[in-house]
């Protein structure tokens, strides 16, 4: 695929402080995570258990953190946690997590209960950016002693909470800047050589390689398939460079990666990979679909 070099740092070398410091500078707020978020869990209070769970301080902006929980909450059920927002930028997974709160579920709470994080990086969210300000992607970063703030607090609030999560629905975007501005920038931060990856035309789920439940990722992916197209895997069979394991599933190794799906053991896990660019689907769809594919994995596990 086409290479691109992106305008910061040196070629073959890794950024210093001084790339990483230079690339921050350029980021620019162009939403606002209080409109678009805290304004709509506020909302939830009346409803659902909403706890802070850290905050997050960068360059003279607070962000105060959230999650919202199974009101009445009962050991004996099982445990469902949904993300959104680990990358800030992809919108459909903060604002499906939004979206299956509101309106799926207290539904479903006479079975599961119920963690959701909506948006883990709300400075990404309002910069429009994967990584964050120090210029470390959070969905590499769940592990112990994470770099990224984002993922250790949400890392000590299933620790506090000593819940054995049954599932994890982590919900994600693939977009057109993954080739255009994200592949390159972390190619040059790395001192790495970019190539960029062929973007799917749909809905696809990734998997943990060390657990996949494929018979669960093919119902979540059934139920999406009623909200919008399911992404085909390209001429050499894979999807963003993987082979996939089944139509519209290819697998990570999470723990080793540090993805936010390998948080925890959870017996079920998958990340969601919505195309908000494609032609064929609206930013409302994208939406609808990130909230089926949550019921798609809870009807299966009812």
């Amino acid at each position: 695929m086409q290479q691109q070099q992106y305008p910061i740092g040196v070629p073959g070398q890794p950024w210093g402080a001084s790339e990483k410091k230079q690339w921050f500078e350029q980021q620019r707020v162009q939403r606002s995570y209080q409109t678009d978020v805290l304004s709509q869990i506020e909302r939830f209070k009346a409803r659902f258990d909403v706890r802070e769970y850290g905050q997050l301080n960068y360059a003279n902006q607070h962000y105060p953190l959230y999650a919202v929980l199974t009101a009445e909450w009962d050991d004996d059920k099982p445990t469902v946690l949904i993300t959104g927002g680990v990358h800030g930028y992809e919108t459909s997974g903060v604002h499906g997590a939004l979206k299956f709160i509101d309106e799926q579920m207290q539904s479903y709470e006479a079975i599961f209960n119920f963690i959701v994080t909506p948006c883990i990086s709300p400075w990404g969210y309002e910069t429009i950016n994967r990584w964050n300000p120090d210029a470390i992607d959070p969905n590499r970063s769940f592990y112990s002693e994470s770099p990224a703030q984002e993922s250790a607090l949400v890392l000590q609030l299933i620790e506090t909470l000593g819940v054995d999560l049954l599932a994890h629905v982590d919900l994600h975007e693939t977009t057109d800047t993954d080739n255009s501005e994200f592949r390159p920038a972390k190619a040059a931060r790395d001192g790495e050589i970019n190539t960029n990856w062929n973007i799917p035309d749909g809905f696809y789920l990734v998997t943990n390689s060390e657990n996949k439940q494929l018979e669960f990722q093919q119902a979540v992916l059934a139920e999406v398939a009623k909200s919008t197209h399911i992404a085909p895997a390209d001429e050499d069979n894979r999807l963003i460079g993987t082979d996939i394991d089944i139509p519209g599933v290819i697998s990570y190794p999470a723990y080793d990666l540090g993805l936010c799906m390998g948080l925890s053991q959870a017996m079920y896990a998958t990340t969601t990979e919505v195309y908000p660019d494609s032609e064929n689907a609206t930013p409302a769809q994208c939406i609808d679909a990130q909230v089926a594919a949550v019921i798609g994995a809870l009807n299966y596990l009812r």
